[in-house]
């Protein structure tokens, strides 16, 4: 039988086989980094960092782009006091989409908390500038607000 099929049917057989493989592994891993997310959600919301952290981890290890997950990993690492890990983790953010105005907050945040003013400012400026942009006015004021009351 298979030497009556022609080279352009095995071709065509192995690339709707190859793509059918393709197609189930990334459904899997799509299945997979959002029960690692809901956990880690679940985990935080119960106040379970460390069991958090590990969740979140294991999101990022199977899609490392996901900017939402950095922004919770560095979340849950400020409230275990792990302040550098979630300085790295909104700095990683940043620099991968520079537009998120909620990584400079919440790096501005870090900051603070390590008592780092001047560059803790310097995050809620840049926050307030991307605000604008987006023409995001209320929130822009809030962080201006809370700049007069820094500077």
């Amino acid at each position: 039988m298979l030497e009556t099929l022609s080279p352009k049917i095995i071709f065509a057989i192995a690339s709707v086989f190859v793509s059918a493989v393709l197609l189930i592994y990334f459904a899997w891993r799509t299945i997979v980094t959002a029960n690692w997310y809901k956990k880690g959600v679940d985990f935080y919301q119960a106040e379970d960092y460390e069991a958090a952290e590990t969740a979140f981890r294991n999101c990022i290890a199977m899609n490392s782009t996901n900017d939402a997950v950095h922004l919770l990993l560095g979340d849950t690492l400020m409230r275990q006091g792990k302040v550098e890990d979630a300085i790295a983790q909104f700095q990683e953010v940043i620099r991968r989409a520079p537009k998120r105005a909620d990584a400079y907050l919440r790096l501005s945040n870090a900051y603070m908390r390590q008592e780092q003013r001047a560059a803790a400012i310097e995050q809620l400026e840049l926050a307030r500038n991307i605000l604008r942009k987006q023409r995001q006015i209320n929130e822009a004021a809030r962080v201006s607000r809370l700049l007069d009351k820094l500077k």
